[in-house]
């Protein structure tokens, strides 16, 4: 009896190891979407399409991107999760549906830690502190002390309650003492900024170049650790005396839970290369990002990481959606 038992344990343990190899091996044999949680033309879209068209030249598959919008990406994100785990289905993922949606949302309607196989971390990009080129701060400290001043407190703007913008404009009023109202636009309020209508905004630096380039916009700091390379002439956050201010956005692929380990192996090392090649690399930064491959142990203890820190900001934020 002992020795069937053990035969029949090798043979289960044979048959889950030959089943990877055959998944590895056989798999990318039709089509794999990726779904994208946003609309066409944004930057997670167009990053993820990038990464698309050099995985169908690395595996000689097709990979379409499907947009799947709403409720913050949740919708898109439920969808790849109850997909067949068999690696024909990928979640472009971001900051906002690994790490901080569950802490905004009644229910999101999955657990980002539990209810996902981790692949790879793809792109990360941080934000500005920009005002009007009218504006009588010239730099942070005097903008500090202008808003201090300002009785009705001074407002901010973002493309949505719960965005990285409306957290990082909460947590600047936070840090700073100055009085913050927050002003949730459809899209990035670049005009208003401008205009001056809107005093100041904490956006997505590949959003703000142009108008800061142009003359249109002046930026304060960025929330990198270091100096971003577009913008090499600004200061960051802990430069102007807010340390402890790194705001990063980022997206990671994910994949249904169960995925053979086999495959997503298999497709992190294949973003590593691509990433990893400098025309890539360039063209990521044009769009204004930075290519961040990981390994999938690594993309999962990440965004873990990002979750205690954002469950943080949230609460302070008192945000809920």
């Amino acid at each position: 009896m002992l020795r069937r038992e053990v035969l029949k344990g090798a043979a289960a343990t044979w048959g889950l190891s030959s089943l990877s190899v055959m998944a590895q091996a056989a798999w990318p044999a039709k089509p794999v979407r990726i779904v994208v949680l946003f609309g066409a033309g944004g930057a997670s879209d167009t990053l993820t399409r990038v990464v698309g068209e050099k995985l169908q030249a690395y595996f000689s598959q097709s990979f379409p991107v499907e947009n799947k919008t709403g409720a913050g990406g949740n919708i898109g994100m439920i969808n790849v999760m109850n997909s067949p785990p068999d690696g024909y289905a990928i979640a472009s993922a971001t900051i906002g549906t690994l790490s901080i949606n569950q802490f905004l949302y009644a229910n999101v309607g999955y657990d980002p830690a539990k209810d996902f196989t981790y692949v790879s971390r793809i792109w990360e990009n941080f934000n500005v502190v920009v005002v009007s080129a009218e504006h009588p701060a010239k730099n942070m400290k005097e903008f500090i002390a202008w808003g201090k001043d300002q009785p009705k407190g001074v407002t901010f703007s973002s493309s949505g309650v719960g965005t990285t913008p409306h957290l990082a404009g909460e947590l600047f009023a936070k840090r700073t003492g100055v009085k913050g109202v927050h002003v949730p636009f459809r899209s990035s309020a670049t005009i208003e900024v401008v205009a001056g209508t809107v005093d100041f905004a904490i956006d997505n630096v590949a959003s703000w170049v142009p108008q800061i380039r142009a003359g249109k916009a002046r930026a304060l700091a960025v929330t990198s650790s270091d100096r971003w390379n577009s913008l090499p002439e600004i200061p960051t956050m802990g430069e102007v005396g807010l340390p402890d201010f790194v705001i990063t956005s980022w997206g990671a692929f994910v994949m249904p839970p169960g995925t053979p380990a086999a495959i997503t192996a298999q497709l992190s090392k294949a973003i590593q290369e691509i990433l990893s090649q400098p025309e890539v690399k360039e063209r990521f930064l044009k769009i204004g990002a930075r290519a961040v491959p990981s390994t999938p142990q690594e993309t999962a203890a990440f965004a873990a990481a990002e979750r205690v820190k954002w469950k943080e900001i949230v609460q302070l934020s008192g945000a809920k959606l």
